[in-house]
């Protein structure tokens, strides 16, 4: 059934992409992250921080989201690697990264364009969209087709560390808020806002990592994942 149903979403992609000439990506048939050369980020920093949002509640959907059945960060071994470096880099220099999100298999994501579909459903409202009806949300916020599915994407702040003691650095908004605000360079935030996403902006792109501009914490590798192939590995 959630099979069928994602391969469902793909063919409406397809149908949406002969209009808008976008060649549509194409659902691998791996079953598990291995097939699909993933890596657990743990493997590589087992002590990493972790606050894996959609494995609970806590999320704009406002419930565990179809797909994650553990708290995990999944990348394709490539990304992972490069996230791990980037991670070592700035222990060095007293700071750490807090992962909120990773891999997120396609069934996550049609999950999203449902939620997106159900204008009854507004108790996330106050957190995540304040200034937009929840019917501007699909298409420019929550897209039928995420990065995050081809496993080389991930969602994440910075923390600012003394000893073992970490804080989250102030970047102007929460995460997965729907608003201009999250573009990086939004020229309402503070300057000390301003200096905390660039830090992370540039931490990141050292390792050759990509910044989405109209989220400050979602970041891709372009060169670990093919940009024709999405998966839909549960999260374990």
């Amino acid at each position: 059934m959630r099979m069928a149903a994602v391969i469902s979403l793909v063919v409406a992609i397809l149908a949406c992409s002969v209009v808008h000439a976008v060649e549509p990506p194409r659902l691998s048939p791996a079953t598990t992250a291995a097939a699909a050369g993933m890596t657990n980020i743990r493997a590589l920093v087992p002590d990493i921080d972790e606050v894996i949002h959609y494995a609970s509640a806590d999320n704009f959907t406002g419930a565990v989201v179809d797909g994650y059945e553990a708290p995990a960060c999944y990348l394709r071994t490539a990304a992972a690697q490069a996230l791990a470096r980037v991670e070592a880099t700035l222990r060095k220099q007293g700071y750490r990264l807090r992962l909120w999100d990773c891999y997120r298999p396609a069934r996550a994501v049609a999950a999203f364009v449902r939620w997106a579909g159900d204008l009854s459903d507004v108790r996330t409202k106050a957190a995540h969209y304040p200034n937009l009806g929840k019917d501007q949300l699909l298409g420019e916020y929550i897209a039928p087709v995420s990065g995050h599915s081809r496993g080389a994407t991930v969602d994440l702040t910075l923390m600012h560390c003394e000893g073992t003691r970490c804080t989250p650095l102030d970047m102007g908004t929460d995460f997965d808020f729907f608003d201009p605000l999250a573009h990086t360079e939004d020229p309402r935030i503070t300057a000390a806002q301003q200096a905390n996403r660039q830090r992370l902006l540039k931490a990141m792109a050292a390792e050759g990592f990509v910044n989405y501009a109209q989220e400050w914490w979602h970041y891709s590798l372009p060169s670990a994942a093919p940009t024709d192939l999405i998966y839909d590995v549960p999260v374990r």
